[in-house]
């Protein structure tokens, strides 16, 4: 990467933060190129913001939630992950604690998914090696 890579938040939503068993997947609906394929909600950090800031904002213009967070999903990436040749994420861990998630902006569909069909769904290319990674942490 030459330029200073974009910072993206997202978040890895579970249904409990300490021992998760499902994880909420959004699937893009637009721009084109990335429509049909499924991602952790979430967007570019503001200038401005503190990544966690923006990762809340995100989340309630994204799918009208609130929510905790938990935990920061670590990357092997300078502690983030590499998503694209411009885009690096930073993840955390969190739980809806007010409103009901809907897919309002960038998303068609949220669909809850179990360990076992984590890849049931056609992940961003740059998703894919962090949903690898969040098996060793649901029951």
């Amino acid at each position: 990467m030459s330029a200073k890579p974009v910072l993206v938040v997202a978040a890895v939503i579970v249904d409990d933060l300490s021992r998760p068993t499902a994880l909420l997947a959004a699937r893009r609906s637009r721009p084109e190129h990335l429509a049909g394929r499924w991602e952790f909600p979430g967007g570019k950090v503001d200038p401005g913001e503190t990544p966690v800031e923006g990762l809340h904002r995100e989340l309630i213009e994204e799918l009208g939630v609130r929510v905790d967070l938990g935990r920061e999903l670590v990357g092997p990436d300078d502690g983030a992950w590499v998503i694209t040749d411009r885009h690096v994420m930073r993840l955390w861990f969190a739980r809806v604690t007010g409103g009901e998630p809907e897919p309002l902006i960038e998303h068609d569909e949220l669909r809850w998914l179990q360990p076992s069909s984590f890849f049931d769904v056609p992940w961003l290319d740059g998703d894919v090696r962090i949903v690898e990674a969040l098996d060793s942490h649901f029951a």
